[in-house]
């Protein structure tokens, strides 16, 4: 089977939309977060997508087959939040290990049944590493700056953890995304950069932070260029954003990294702005006719979508990425492992 670098030198690969979009069509309920074996579990659960693996991974290995199905090359994993960090707000931090691992193995197991369907279009299962629910660079506090809610050496052990039940799960790469706070993003790398040591592996890492709003930086306060700058150090697959603003807002972010970087970008933006009920109107048309536009400037490598996408999103992007050459770029990024 080809590698995935091998790939992208000969097109734009597709990454999946949104994870939570799709399970928001199964309205499931309180007792489905549950299943069997958390019904008596002694504190609510609702909400807690990334339990779904465990109690409803039907559901998530229909997901997957969707937007497979939909054009994808990459599906992500049902990891978004499958920290000891993000999981303590459902006293579930004994089932990091687990959450992730069986999340990696329904991943690619799907990935599996796609690629010898069609082996001359392999496809790849990437583990979602989020920022989690704390942010190690600014305070929670206004009254005590000085203050962090979370050190860098929790946030190591908590991304170490995520990174060997994925590897562990089969995953194919592994990404740090939705970065707001570049020093969880750091904890990140510096953690997968020790699993990569000991196993003697060299898994494929992708990185994608996310611009908060219309002044241009991340919620830390770095602008894109900054952000780059802060993490291309790394041997690093991919860079690029996502989440937190449309395709078109993220023009001019994408357009401030891919001219300073040999590297791979990513993208995978919000199916537009949310509305005033917080849902996405954007039609898949009108998503890839804005995409286009990254394609037109050859801006991007990868690219999929984020939240209100869809596996027809994604279709319509992948319909227009296929009549394009990919963007030029090197591997030979990256210069170690200082943090």
């Amino acid at each position: 089977m080809k590698k995935i670098q091998e790939i992208l030198k000969e097109r734009v690969m597709i990454l999946d939309g949104a994870m939570g979009t799709m399970l928001q069509r199964y309205k499931f309920t309180e007792a489905d977060f549950r299943g069997n074996r958390f019904k008596d579990w002694p504190h609510p659960l609702q909400g807690n997508n990334d339990l779904l693996t465990i109690t409803q991974p039907d559901a998530i290995a229909e997901i997957h087959r969707k937007y497979f199905d939909a054009g994808a090359d990459i599906v992500e994993t049902n990891t978004f939040s499958a920290t000891s960090i993000a999981m303590a707000d459902y006293h579930m931090e004994d089932l990091v290990y687990e959450l992730n691992y069986e999340s990696a193995r329904i991943a690619k197991k799907v990935a599996g049944e796609f690629t010898k369907r069609e082996p001359d279009k392999p496809r790849f299962v990437v583990g979602s590493m989020g920022p989690t629910n704390k942010t190690a660079s600014m305070s929670p506090d206004v009254n005590d700056p000085g203050y962090r809610a979370v050190t860098f050496e929790t946030l190591r052990l908590a991304y170490k953890q995520q990174a060997e039940a994925l590897l562990d799960g089969g995953v194919d790469i592994l990404m740090v995304e939705t970065i707001f706070d570049t020093l969880n993003a750091k904890a990140a790398l510096f953690a997968i950069e020790e699993v990569k040591q000991i196993r003697n592996t060299n898994i494929p890492v992708m990185v994608s932070g996310t611009i908060t709003d219309a002044s241009g930086r991340t919620l830390s306060g770095q602008t894109a260029e900054a952000f780059l700058i802060s993490v291309e150090h790394i041997p690093l697959l991919s860079v690029g954003f996502n989440c937190a603003l449309g395709a078109k807002q993220l023009v001019p972010h994408l357009e401030a990294i891919a001219n300073r970087t040999e590297i791979a970008i990513s993208a995978h933006p919000n199916a537009g702005l949310p509305n005033a009920f917080g849902a996405y109107d954007q039609t898949p048309d009108q998503m890839a006719d804005q995409i286009k536009e990254y394609l037109d400037k050859g801006l991007v490598n990868i690219i999929g979508g984020c939240c209100g996408s869809t596996p027809e999103h994604i279709t319509a992007i992948a319909n227009i990425a296929a009549d394009y050459s990919p963007r030029k770029f090197s591997l030979s990024q990256g210069k170690g492992v200082a943090i």
